[in-house]
């Protein structure tokens, strides 16, 4: 009967402390309150991943180059695969929000690029103008601009696709 109290005590003691450390969690997952943005502000996301433009252009071997070679690896053409980095500017309003250089990825440093920045804006009316710049001579190829009606809350997404022209923007 003496080894009965201790372990009721023992129960009770443990049933109470698992009472305190579930009201702490319950506590701290609905306290203090979290607000990603403030009532008059609006997200603006630029994200994508692009493959620029090679950083050398091909070159035509030698026949002194090429009686070097393997048999299997007699190509006419040398081709590196290095590609340039990619210089995106984002504007809005006229005052620039950012500038980024991002350099391609993988080992040979022949991969796509990629962007991510989310900014919290003011909502309302804006101009955005994006740029972006992806061969070695670092001229910008590719230029958008947009007047915008965002609301608080609202997500505008800057994306860039090659192949439909350049930047697209998706209001969300």
């Amino acid at each position: 009967m003496t080894e009965a109290l201790p372990k009721a005590m023992r129960v009770v003691l443990q049933a109470l402390a698992y009472l305190a450390f579930a009201a702490f969690i319950g506590y701290f997952s609905i306290s203090p309150a979290y607000r990603q943005l403030e009532d008059d502000q609006a997200v603006l996301k630029l994200s994508f991943s692009h493959p620029a433009q090679l950083r050398h252009e091909c070159r035509e071997r030698s026949e002194a180059e090429l009686a070097k070679l393997a048999p299997n690896m007699r190509t006419r053409q040398d081709c590196p695969r290095e590609r340039s980095d990619v210089l995106v500017e984002l504007d809005i309003d006229g005052q620039q929000l950012f500038k980024v250089k991002t350099p391609p990825l993988g080992l040979r440093k022949d991969g796509a690029a990629t962007v991510y920045r989310r900014l919290a804006i003011p909502a309302g009316q804006h101009r955005i103008s994006a740029r972006l710049a992806d061969g070695p001579d670092g001229l910008f190829n590719y230029h958008f601009e947009q007047e915008v009606d965002l609301k608080p809350g609202q997500v505008l997404i800057v994306d860039f696709l090659a192949g439909s022209g350049g930047f697209v923007f998706i209001q969300g």
